[in-house]
């Protein structure tokens, strides 16, 4: 018999509210995404995708430039998931947040 415990993320907000301009940008060419409201966490993880999908457009540039800080906090989330420290955890989906700011606030 084994135990399993699952931690995610957990994002209350909705990406439409909080991130109109990423919202908007998403919602031309990925309108499937955006309508299951992932959390910034859900959206990172999917980013080479969504670049791939973006590419030559003004979203696709913001978020290439930022790609390299989003997949670390990424990894950092993940990796601290892993080893349950979850306050270090938390701490690295804060900064994600905080690059997702950024990003609106380079958008059109």
């Amino acid at each position: 018999m084994q135990l399993v415990v699952t931690v995610q993320s957990y994002y209350s907000g909705d990406l439409e509210g909080i991130y109109p301009k990423l919202a908007r940008h998403l919602g031309r060419l990925h309108a499937d995404l955006l309508s299951s409201n992932p959390s910034l966490y859900e959206l990172t993880g999917q980013l080479d995708q969504v670049l791939y999908r973006f590419e030559g457009t003004q979203l696709g540039a913001v978020l290439l430039r930022h790609r390299e800080n989003l997949l670390r906090f990424r990894k950092g989330i993940q990796d601290n998931i892993a080893n349950w420290n979850l306050a270090q955890a938390d701490r690295l989906l804060y900064s994600l947040e905080d690059t997702f700011d950024e990003i609106e606030r380079e958008l059109d």
